[in-house]
């Protein structure tokens, strides 16, 4: 297999320092609230600021202060949308004149809270991923924060909102490594890397072997189409003291060609992508660990590569998964809930949680129900769903809760096997029914991350590319039960 440098994974990200006193040199932005009705805003150096979340101005002249920066009404979301605008703001001025530093003082009305949002928004907003041979562009090294007191705690926060971004920078470098480099193998062992050394995280990789002696049917027949054999990545984080149980089950299809029920050629480049469910839940249960929450949380990741060749799998098969039931194929297409349904069953089955989470790119239909931007969300549980929609907002991650309609149930019976894998009717819905037969009556909720999970252009503190959906969530989900 050819393979490439590429960027360090995990990306390095800019420096965020909470300091007592501003430093004597080092450029300075000012962030512009929202004025007062009839009031106007006085221009600096010349320089009319611009008060609209995410709107940087840049100031000329040999002054200290260089960029006005709108925070709008100061809701999260502008304070993230202004600290991405400042970022590229900073990583364009660094290419014709390098400094080391930026500072910001914040003013009295700036609390932890939207400090935090601002780091997270300069960190997310200045993430960049390129495998190139070129030397690459300047990028902001350190921001510093200087708040009028209290400085312990706006620490605290930012330290904070640090691990959340790395958690969401991780996700999106492996939902953007190419898939010449990135197989089964790679993610297993490159998951492991990253968790090794964090007090109480264990992690296990299960190969080929042991998926057939222990009868991981779906992943075994999505993965035998490919020459690189599938994985089970196993993270488990047991901190002491924990009272609660979550398991997290990842989509770890490490490209996706359709198999057999072949895709067009058109955007199957972006399949590299179609791992972006286990790399949140890989993410997410890193900065779990490094946060030390007091909640135990295991993850699972099936990974497979769903490709062409003689020993595909086929539509009309059908396949046995882990703990014996049966799925007819319809469309090899349909691969992720293959690997899920062995996953979920295994999880369940021998970990005993208190509550299952599993997250997919899992159907073209939510990109068509809910845009790009909003994740779908599936439960079988109204306080799980709730808490899922709260970690979300907490997160900045948008989630809409999706129906698992009764008249549908029956279209996922199977007449040759157990359940039909692909029965047509509302895609979002119905696989999301299909992975609930695999449940065993748990509090469970099915996340569909297939519109938010890559984006095409910038917006706020998105990038193009993967942008790492979903691993902020997880987190706050699980900061909800410690």
């Amino acid at each position: 297999m050819a393979r490439v440098p590429l960027p360090s994974v995990p990306t390095r990200l800019a420096e965020i320092e909470v300091l007592d006193a501003s430093r004597r040199g080092a450029l300075e932005a000012v962030l512009v609230p929202q004025p007062a009705e009839g009031t106007e805003l006085e221009p600096v150096a010349g320089v009319r600021p611009s008060a609209k979340a995410g709107e940087v101005k840049l100031v000329p002249g040999d002054a200290p202060v260089r960029w006005l920066v709108g925070v709008g009404e100061g809701k999260a979301a502008n304070y993230r949308a202004a600290g991405a605008a400042l970022a590229r703001a900073v990583d364009s001025y660094l290419e014709h004149d390098p400094v080391s530093a930026v500072q910001v003082a914040l003013s009295e009305d700036v609390t932890t809270e939207s400090a935090a949002e601002l780091a997270m928004g300069v960190l997310l907003g200045g993430y960049r991923y390129k495998v190139t041979g070129e030397e690459p562009k300047p990028r902001l090294k350190t921001l510093r924060l200087i708040p009028r007191a209290d400085v312990p705690a706006f620490a605290e926060a930012v330290d904070r909102a640090k691990e959340l971004a790395a958690a969401a920078a991780l996700a999106r470098d492996l939902a953007n490594t190419p898939s010449n480099v990135k197989d089964p193998a790679w993610l297993a062992g490159t998951a492991e890397r990253l968790t090794s050394g964090l007090s109480g995280l264990t992690a296990t990789i299960r190969d080929e072997r042991w998926l057939a002696d222990q009868g991981f049917g779906g992943v075994l027949a999505v993965g035998g189409g490919s020459a690189s054999p599938p994985r089970l990545i196993e993270l488990d984080y047991r901190p002491r003291g924990a009272t609660r149980h979550l398991l997290y089950v990842g989509k770890g299809i490490t490209f996706d060609t359709g198999g057999l029920s072949i895709k067009p050629a058109e955007g199957m480049h972006l399949m590299r992508t179609d791992m972006a469910g286990g790399a949140a839940v890989i993410a997410a249960v890193r900065a779990i660990a490094a946060l030390g929450l007091k909640v135990r949380v295991t993850a699972l990741v099936p990974a497979a590569e769903n490709h062409v060749s003689g020993s595909a799998y086929r539509p009309g098969d059908i396949v046995r998964h882990y703990g014996g039931k049966t799925t007819e194929v319809g469309n090899t297409d349909a691969e992720g809930r293959m690997v899920l349904a062995d996953a979920l069953v295994y999880g369940i089955k021998r970990f005993k949680p208190d509550a299952v989470v599993d997250v997919a790119t899992l159907t073209g239909a939510m990109k068509v129900a809910l845009g790009l931007r909003t994740g779908g969300l599936f439960a079988s549980d109204d306080d799980l769903a709730a808490r899922v929609v709260a970690a979300g907002e907490a997160a900045g991650e948008a989630w809409w809760r999706m129906p698992l309609l009764e008249a549908h149930e029956e279209a996922v019976k199977g007449d040759l096997g157990d359940v039909k894998q692909a029965p047509g009717g509302p895609g979002g819905i119905t696989a999301a029914l299909f992975l609930r037969e695999f449940t065993a009556g748990m509090p469970w909720a099915h996340l569909d991350i297939a519109g938010p999970a890559r984006a095409d252009r910038t917006y706020a503190d998105v990038v193009p590319g993967g942008t790492g959906f979903a691993a902020r969530t997880l987190v706050e989900l699980a900061a909800a039960y410690a």
